[in-house]
């Protein structure tokens, strides 16, 4: 059984950094994705980021638009733990963030919360101005 807990959440000024983990367990795939997506109140769930990981080793990961430069996914295969190191958070970054697994590397419709198969709880992260 797949088990992801996300951990890291809290509040922030505008500006700020928080480091968001994954801890993942379970997984017994060669080739698999983790992704970092958030959900905002009244707002649809949005994919941030995705790595693929094989045999433990990081090999590609994506970026939405709107974190790029600001936002870091990386990967401790030791610790079996993805990060999403955030920085210049903003207001509008205020959000429950999630992270999903799949069972194959990043899709080229990566962000599409449908391709995961597992989700964690969810960790909130309030930032403000």
């Amino acid at each position: 059984e797949v088990r992801l807990v996300e951990s890291g959440g809290g509040s922030v000024q505008a500006g700020g950094s928080l480091r968001l983990s994954c801890a993942a367990s379970g997984l017994t795939f060669d080739d698999y994705a983790i992704g970092w997506f958030r959900q905002a109140p009244g707002k649809e769930r949005e994919g941030l980021s995705c790595i693929s990981i094989t045999d433990g080793t990081d090999r590609n990961s994506y970026y939405v638009d709107f974190v790029k430069g600001r936002f870091t996914i990386s990967n401790d295969n030791a610790k079996n733990t993805v990060y999403l190191q955030m920085n210049s958070l903003k207001p509008d970054d205020t959000a429950v963030y999630y992270c999903a697994s799949d069972s194959r590397p990043c899709s080229a419709t990566w962000y599409f919360q449908d391709e995961y198969e597992n989700w964690g709880q969810g960790t909130q992260v309030t930032v403000s101005s």
